[in-house]
């Protein structure tokens, strides 16, 4: 079943087309991020999951229902992280949560003990503070304990982790994981590209109106041509070799003779940066060959000494200069 179902989504400010024809598929149980760059209409697309938006034309189906129908019923199975916040600044944590978790209580369904979520997070000490004393770390940890206290079907974070330290953003990780372990969907928006490869089962690139990708992080990267690099040294040389058949390459590799064997493989950043570049009518710039041994590698993998890219400018000034 899918939690999130949108087909032909079209959204435009004014002139400019935000969203253009969109399609995505989220079932029952993923942990999908969605990735793009600032402008691309991520905020765009959940806010018209949550129907604050009204599509241009297309449909809009949340855990089965248009959102801009929804009834009171219906927001108890959707938790929401918002990237901004406004409400008052002199309540008090603990106040805050309670107040919303009354909200869900009245429609019958089950809640969490907000003073659980805040030991979770490690926020305990923090219940009586007032919301405006709160670091931009805290505040967004308090934010997502308010996004889970409905027990919703469906978590969407919008950038949930921006502003934490890195224990926090894995307490972060480790309560999104627990989440999706219990049975929850979950999308969250981000511009972090580890963030997205640790947690997620899938992520989905989005630039210039609609979907570039969608996959693990595994297939985004064997969409690229770039091949994997490898270096090693032998005797006091030092080569590098790149193929997009890295097993059967090093395979032939005397490894007696050699050391400091190191693979580079294309990574998630890579095919991010390539699409979103493609996108954008960009041309993507291969890494500088500056400072890099050229080498030859014959049939049977033997490395050949060559020149590097500098060694020939060098060479090819001096013969001018003469």
């Amino acid at each position: 079943m899918a939690l999130i179902d949108v087909e032909g989504l079209h959204f435009a400010y004014g002139a400019t087309v935000v969203l253009e024809d969109l399609d995505l598929q989220i079932r029952a149980g993923e942990l999908v991020a969605m990735l793009g760059p600032n402008g691309a209409g991520k905020t765009t697309l959940v806010e018209n999951l949550l129907g604050t938006l009204v599509p241009d034309r297309g449909t809009v189906r949340v855990c089965g229902i248009n959102p801009r129908r929804a009834g009171a019923r219906f927001w108890p199975k959707v938790g929401f992280m918002s990237q901004h916040w406004s409400d008052h600044s002199k309540w008090r944590v603990m106040e805050q949560l309670e107040w919303i978790r009354a909200c869900y209580d009245t429609q019958g369904g089950p809640t969490r003990d907000p003073a659980q979520i805040l030991d979770a997070l490690e926020l305990s000490d923090k219940a009586q503070a007032p919301l405006g004393k709160l670091s931009g770390g805290q505040r967004r940890r308090v934010d997502f304990a308010a996004a889970l206290l409905s027990r919703p079907e469906l978590l969407i974070l919008d950038e949930p982790t921006t502003g934490l330290d890195p224990v926090a953003k894995a307490k972060i990780h480790d309560l999104v994981a627990d989440c999706q372990d219990g049975g929850t969907t979950v999308l969250l928006t981000t511009h972090d590209l580890a963030e997205a490869e640790k947690i997620s089962s899938r992520i989905v690139i989005l630039a210039g109106g609609g979907f570039l990708a969608d996959g693990t992080a595994h297939e985004l990267r064997r969409r690229l041509a770039r091949e994997s690099e490898i270096t090693w040294r032998e005797a006091e040389e030092t080569f590098v070799h790149s193929t997009s058949e890295v097993e059967s390459f090093v395979a032939r590799l005397d490894l007696s003779t050699i050391r400091d064997l190191t693979i580079t493989r294309p990574s998630l950043e890579d095919a991010y940066l390539e699409l979103v570049s493609q996108a954008e009518g960009a041309q993507v710039e291969p890494p500088s060959p500056e400072l890099r041994r050229a080498t030859e590698v014959d049939a049977e993998g033997r490395a050949v000494r060559g020149r590097s890219a500098s060694d020939e400018d060098v060479s090819a000034s001096e013969r001018s200069a003469r």
